[in-house]
């Protein structure tokens, strides 16, 4: 019999693995959970791979095998693994009964065609597409908490998503003028494999645009943000630090409001969802108040006529952008508070 807290992480070798690691075992309400990687490379334990885990006790480090992991109890498995590698996997995991929380973008749309046009891969995995909820907790909980198929957002998407989303339910937003979201990443949001553009040199004292009209994540805040796409601008640039996104995002009001009516269309918006905190009108958040954290912060400026608002969006690109948010998922589908392990 499959128990939901017997957990079975495949692909823990990329920066987002190694932070869901170490979210994982530390995780009050969760048996240890067991890593699987194609190549363990004669590592049988987590803390071979990473030292910087010894101490925390053993962590069985084995080969990734399909019958291994459907032979064992595990109820959930993640993937902390690439966009193909995870269209193959997780159709196999959910016909044994396991419930998925996927972290790369295989699952987070519902038409194939979305998919294979932004990933540019093929999308054999198109069948299980519909069965996929989004895992935004703050806009999607309830149906969390019994989905068999997560699909983990994109950093970039987290971060736009939950500063426009209560904006567009409100129906504050003008119609028909520009919602320009500005957003910054640190390196680690580039994933590990080795690259020229994100070598030391390159990254170090230097700040870029990238991906202008072409980013992955811009289908995601389409779909969930309540912005039509011919009113957003998504644009991403690349910062010289090791985690954290900042999206400053500008968008114009139908009618003149004051301070107080927009932190209040937040608040409300995300009363009980503990994982975002709302900042006082005026007072904008900076990437280390959330930095190793899984909060996302929203902080906003409201121009003296009430028309104009400047929103700032900061979260962990690994965290409440990647690992923490998955794990968030988690808690969720356990039944338990879905801050645990995450403060």
């Amino acid at each position: 019999m499959r128990n939901p807290g017997s957990i079975a992480v495949i692909g823990v070798t990329g920066y987002t693995g190694f932070e869901l690691a170490t979210l994982l075992l530390r995780h009050p309400s969760i048996s240890k959970p067991t890593f699987y990687v194609r190549e363990p490379n004669g590592n049988r334990c987590l803390s071979q791979l990473f030292p910087q885990l010894r101490g925390w006790g053993e962590a069985a480090l084995r080969t990734l095998s399909l019958d291994a992991i459907t032979a064992s109890n595990a109820g959930t498995a993640f993937l902390a693994t690439p966009h193909e590698v995870s269209a193959e996997l997780a159709p196999k995991l959910l016909d044994a009964g396991l419930r998925v929380i996927d972290l790369s973008g295989a699952f987070r749309f519902a038409s194939a065609e979305t998919f294979s046009s932004w990933y540019k891969l093929p999308a054999p995995h198109a069948a299980r597409l519909g069965e996929a909820v989004y895992g935004l907790p703050e806009l999607l909980a309830t149906r969390l908490a019994s989905a068999k198929l997560i699909a983990n957002p994109g950093c970039y998407a987290t971060s736009v998503i939950l500063a426009l989303r209560p904006l567009a339910d409100a129906g504050v937003l003008a119609p028909s003028q520009s919602v320009v979201c500005d957003c910054k990443s640190g390196a680690s949001g580039a994933g590990k494999d080795p690259r020229r553009d994100l070598h030391f040199v390159e990254v170090h004292e230097n700040f870029r645009a990238y991906n202008l009209f072409s980013h992955r994540h811009t289908p995601e805040i389409l779909e969930h943000a309540g912005v039509p796409e011919a009113q957003l601008t998504f644009s991403t640039h690349l910062l010289p630090v090791a985690r954290g996104i900042l999206s400053t995002i500008y968008v114009s009001l139908r009618d003149a409001h004051q301070p107080e009516e927009i932190a209040r269309i937040y608040r409300t918006f995300f009363a009980g969802r503990p994982m975002v905190r709302v900042w006082p009108s005026g007072s904008l958040p900076e990437l280390q108040h959330v930095v190793k954290t899984n909060f996302c912060d929203i902080g906003f400026v409201l121009q003296a006529a009430g028309k104009r608002l400047i929103v700032v969006s900061c979260l962990d690109n690994l965290g409440k952008g990647a690992a923490g948010q998955a794990v968030q998922n988690l808690n969720l589908t356990l039944g338990i508070a879905e801050q645990t392990g995450l403060l």
